[in-house]
């Protein structure tokens, strides 16, 4: 009884361990990771409005080096900055949800932009997390 009673204490720590490393290790910078695709909003929403599936299965957890003109900047309902790219489509976009706060303030509607974010699929709008500015 006491043999397993120390197995599983000694099974327990060690997932804990391994549980605490894992939450304290670093997210890559999206500057450092390999652009998998790039292409302009417009055609990036062109595919997921074509054909959702096949747009999900290339680039959804992909890095994705995306440009275009800014529709509008904003905060999204977690109160993170965004930037709306223009996709041809006058009501949706391509949302890219900008990594640092505060980032937005040097962007302005019209402008042409370049940004690098991770894309996490298709909500009426196509979305990319953890923007950075190329």
């Amino acid at each position: 009884m006491k043999k397993i009673l120390i197995i599983t204490a000694v099974f327990i720590l060690g997932a804990v361990a391994v549980m605490f490393y894992l939450s304290q290790k670093p997210v890559p910078s999206v500057n450092d990771l390999k652009t998998d695709f790039t292409v302009t909003a417009t055609d990036l929403f062109a595919e997921y409005q074509a054909n959702e599936g096949a747009a999900n299965q290339k680039y959804n957890g992909k890095i994705v080096e995306v440009s275009g003109v800014i529709k509008e900047t904003k905060n999204n309902e977690a109160g993170q900055p965004t930037v709306v790219l223009e996709s041809g489509d006058p009501m949706f976009g391509v949302i890219c949800e900008l990594k640092e706060k505060g980032q937005a303030t040097k962007f302005s509607n019209g402008q042409q932009v370049t940004l690098k974010g991770e894309c996490t699929g298709y909500l009426m709008d196509v979305v990319l997390a953890r923007c950075v500015e190329k």
